[in-house]
């Protein structure tokens, strides 16, 4: 089994290189939403090309921190961590709400990247990186609370990156913090499973069904949480994704269709259930490779 995952890890890893220098930080963010309609599901391709051009160097950065964490080369992950750490990076001026987005999706991706090669970083490292994610930890949490209305899963996601924080630094706060979003999520969950925010969405309510599990179901990992409404959650997500036929008729939208693994590989190692066979998973916002355990996660 050992020997399998190291496998996978170098194959998506890719051949190793040398570690070249870690780009300029950025600390600012610049991003803009590309919805064009209320529900938030038809996309402007034009405001979409935009933002991820914009978007780029954050996005080009976790992407490789996430590489190199996962088998390609740990201290040069550490290295490029270090770095933005010392410039404090994306904690300059947020242009809109999709670069608080931006931010808390890199915030995760990283901490769980970190927790991979954490053991490899030296004291001054260490020091440097935690200390940056948590001043991260603590903007993501300010602007959270501050804002009033619905939550949904940008709130979930939120949730992750403070938790993976708490993960990586053992600071009680921020996994209390992450604990609050979890059972908030939970709690406003409809009966059956579905998350009412995200069943708003028209013809991406499905999408948005599995894009907010997934935090949740690692979240709830890394917590050690197990609570019966999360087993309702996944089973009515992995349900829908294989009809979604039901939530069709619940929203008067045809579902775009969407797979539901990214949220079974957590919830399955965590409640000890067998893997759900398909293709090697790698998402650098939950640390790269889904297959492979995470430092932070529970296994049963």
């Amino acid at each position: 089994m050992v020997k399998r995952l190291t496998c996978i890890l170098l194959a998506l890893a890719g051949n190793a290189y040398a570690c070249e220098p870690a780009p300029p930080a950025r600390i600012d963010i610049d991003a803009n939403s590309y919805y064009t309609d209320q529900h938030h599901s038809v996309i402007d391709p034009v405001l979409r090309a935009k933002n991820i051009a914009n978007t780029k160097p954050v996005e080009d950065f976790l992407a490789q921190v996430a590489r190199d964490a996962n088998g390609g080369d740990a201290a040069c992950a550490l290295t490029w961590l270090s770095s933005w750490a010392g410039q404090k990076a994306l904690l300059g001026k947020m242009s809109s709400e999709q670069a608080y987005y931006v931010r808390k999706w890199t915030l995760g991706g990283m901490a769980l990247s970190y927790a991979r090669v954490q053991q490899q970083a030296t004291p001054s490292q260490r020091a440097a990186i935690e200390s940056w994610f948590k001043a991260l930890a603590d903007a993501t949490v300010a602007h959270s609370d501050a804002k009033k209305g619905g939550r949904n899963n940008h709130y979930y996601w939120e949730g992750l990156a403070v938790t993976a924080v708490g993960g990586v630094t053992g600071d009680q706060r921020y996994l209390d913090w992450g604990r609050k979003v979890l059972q908030h999520a939970l709690g406003q969950m409809e009966p059956d499973g579905a998350l009412p925010a995200e069943m708003e969405r028209a013809a991406k309510a499905l999408h948005y069904q599995v894009y907010a599990a997934t935090p949740l179901a690692l979240m709830a990992s890394i917590l050690d949480v197990h609570d019966t409404r999360l087993d309702t959650l996944v089973a009515f997500t992995v349900a829908a994704s294989a009809d979604p036929s039901g939530i069709a008729k619940r929203t008067g939208f045809e579902q775009e269709p969407v797979g539901s693994r990214e949220v079974t590989v957590f919830y399955n190692r965590h409640e000890g259930k067998p893997p759900v066979a398909g293709k090697a998973l790698w998402q650098p916002r939950l640390g790269g490779a889904l297959d492979v355990p995470n430092p932070l996660e529970h296994l049963k």
